[in-house]
């Protein structure tokens, strides 16, 4: 059975901001040797839809859908399980799960401190 993974981001009208989720997914797909994609919300491309059906076109038999948000909005709430129910019935034979937010990953905290050290270099003491 081979796995994909789909970034899912909300998606912006500035691309440098796509372009950085865009590079994200690049990273993560070099760094864990799997096949990964990006999606937004629609109308933004890609979609959700149009990176589930690459991945099953590459030969996915299961995806997995990483919400690139930071909690548990109205979209990863209400949206999100309605487009994942569509792209089901499409792709009857596939099995798309999707993970929590970033929220609550305990690398959040480390990562809070990482910027705060950064910012502070440039402070007089």
């Amino acid at each position: 059975m081979s796995l994909g993974l789909v970034i899912f981001a909300h998606g912006s009208s500035i691309p440098s901001a796509n372009q950085a989720v865009e590079e994200v997914a690049r990273a993560t797909a070099e760094a864990g040797g799997l096949p990964v994609e990006t999606a937004f919300l629609d109308p933004i491309r890609p979609t959700l839809d149009d990176a589930v059906t690459k991945l099953v076109d590459g030969g996915a038999t299961r995806v997995l859908v990483i919400p690139y948000f930071l909690t548990l909005g109205l979209h990863l709430q209400r949206d999100l399980p309605v487009i994942v129910e569509r792209i089901s019935r499409r792709h009857a034979d596939v099995e798309i799960r999707v993970t929590p937010p970033l929220d609550g990953h305990a690398a959040l905290v480390r990562i809070l401190l990482d910027r705060t050290a950064e910012a502070l270099k440039d402070w007089p003491q």
